[in-house]
């Protein structure tokens, strides 16, 4: 845990007692502070005042007693209207932060050089971040990972002991952290998402370009139009812009020249790794992934010889483009985190003959704009709320079946694939769709898939799966 020591002596309200909630209240009453703590759900009070955390109703507190409102990145600050909590702080004049503020407020005050690397964008950010993670801790290097992955942060290591914090951001992060000051700020991509947060796209990506603004090092990878822009613009402000892309050469920057990573400042050109081969950096946007955490690593000191040492052995994440196992020639692949269309997009990229599992809570859209891969899908296997609708959408262009649960769309596709001749079938899950109509989340949702799978007859578990 990182105590807060900057509100020692400080009345603070905490709103949202989740995971980052109570790291926060944690690290705000072990720096000294006085904290008032409270959740519109019943049961996250009643679990919080079990445990001992100050729980006090704010409904009826006196904000005029309060520093600061510490918010949860869940809870909406503006859209689709501001929360009753953020009402009162505002009209009490009560300054609004979340739990990324108080550790830069912290960092600044007690170890301003420990090296702090954000990551933020649409897709990609947690790939980026645990890469980058792997790469300082395969180079030696003292390292915590965590933000909106894993550990909130105020949960990770103290500062100190030539620390480096690799952080992911979301924009709700972004939106309560106005003192964020990375030493490599990373964006990778701008699509449409969390516009009900936002209010408009224009406002999203205007809250996602905040990363460049305070950073000592900006990495931008410009493989899109809204980031491209936001290069220009950190650029002409005098910021220390790293152009990297997946997609055409930088003059200065890194970037992709078939699977080899290259590093280049004007004539001078670093081959840096080759990814061919490397299962779980596989597909454009895995190359994207990579030459923003390359980008990354150069720019806090690591050499060639390590970045591509750490490369080598990046595990890759759970649920993300995450390689279960094989039967025969058959690939299983768990992208259970590809809830959106835009992210199933990625998956579907990267292979030739696929066996798709889809489905569940559609979001907005739906799969409509995955028209372009219908071709690389040899059959779907639909199931959840959206099946119907999807099977709509699919149409001739397709062949599909409705198989309703996940249980079900594995075995058939399992089948399926196993008649296939191509060289590697793969049944790969990407739902583009939330999980919550049959599942908690997408990591459930995830787990069951690879429960599925090694259950199946001749399978061939990979090293994370079998240990």
């Amino acid at each position: 845990m990182i105590p807060v020591t900057t509100f020692q002596g400080r009345t603070v309200a905490v709103f949202g007692l989740a995971r980052s909630g109570l790291d926060s209240v944690r690290a705000l009453m072990a720096g000294g502070a006085t904290v008032s703590a409270w959740d519109d759900a019943a049961p996250r009070v009643d679990q919080a005042r079990e445990q001992g955390f100050p729980v006090v109703d704010l409904n009826t507190a006196d904000w005029g007693t309060f520093d600061a409102l510490v918010l949860a990145p869940g809870v909406p600050l503006t859209h689709p209207r501001p929360h009753w909590t953020v009402e009162k702080a505002t009209a009490a004049g009560v300054e609004i932060i979340g739990d990324t503020e108080l550790f830069f407020r912290e960092r600044n005050a007690c170890d301003p050089t420990a090296p702090v690397i954000a990551i933020t964008g649409t897709n990609g950010k947690s790939t980026t971040t645990a890469l980058i993670g792997h790469l300082l801790k395969s180079a030696g290097r003292t390292v915590s990972v965590g933000g909106n992955i894993g550990t909130a942060v105020l949960g990770l290591e103290p500062l100190g002991d030539e620390r480096a914090y690799v952080l992911e951001l979301s924009s709700y992060q972004i939106d309560l952290t106005p003192t964020l000051e990375p030493t490599v700020g990373i964006l990778l991509n701008i699509t449409p998402d969390h516009l009900d947060r936002h209010g408009t796209l224009a406002h999203y990506a205007e809250v996602k370009a905040r990363i460049a603004d305070r950073a000592e090092t900006v990495v931008i990878a410009v493989d899109d139009e809204f980031t491209s822009g936001i290069a220009d613009t950190a650029e002409a402000a005098g910021k220390r812009v790293v152009r990297v892309s997946a997609r055409e050469a930088q003059e200065i920057g890194v970037y992709m020249r078939g699977s080899v990573i290259v590093s280049a400042s004007g004539s001078a050109k670093t081959d840096i790794a080759d990814l061919s081969g490397i299962g779980s950096l596989r597909g454009e946007h895995n190359a994207q992934n990579a030459v923003a955490a390359v980008a990354a690593a150069l720019a806090i000191g690591l050499d060639p010889a390590e970045i591509a040492a750490g490369l080598a052995t990046f595990p890759g994440l759970a649920h993300r483009m995450e390689e279960i196992g094989r039967v025969g020639r058959v690939l299983f692949v768990n992208d259970s985190k590809a809830t959106n269309a835009e992210a199933a997009a990625r998956a579907l990229a990267s292979f030739p003959a696929i066996y798709w599992i889809a489905g569940g809570r559609a979001k907005s859209g739906g799969i409509e704009p995955l028209r372009g891969y219908f071709p690389k899908v040899r059959r779907a296997f639909l199931i959840g709320e959206a099946a119907d609708d999807f099977a709509a959408t699919l149409g001739n262009q397709v062949p599909h079946e409705v198989s309703g649960d996940l249980a079900s769309a594995v075995a058939a596709a399992a089948r399926a694939a196993a008649n296939d001749t191509a060289s590697e079938p793969v049944v790969l899950l990407a739902p583009a769709c939330a999980s919550f109509d049959q599942f908690a989340d997408f990591e459930a949702r995830g787990d069951a898939f690879r429960k599925l799978v090694a259950g199946l007859h001749g399978v061939t578990l990979n090293s994370r799966e079998a240990a």
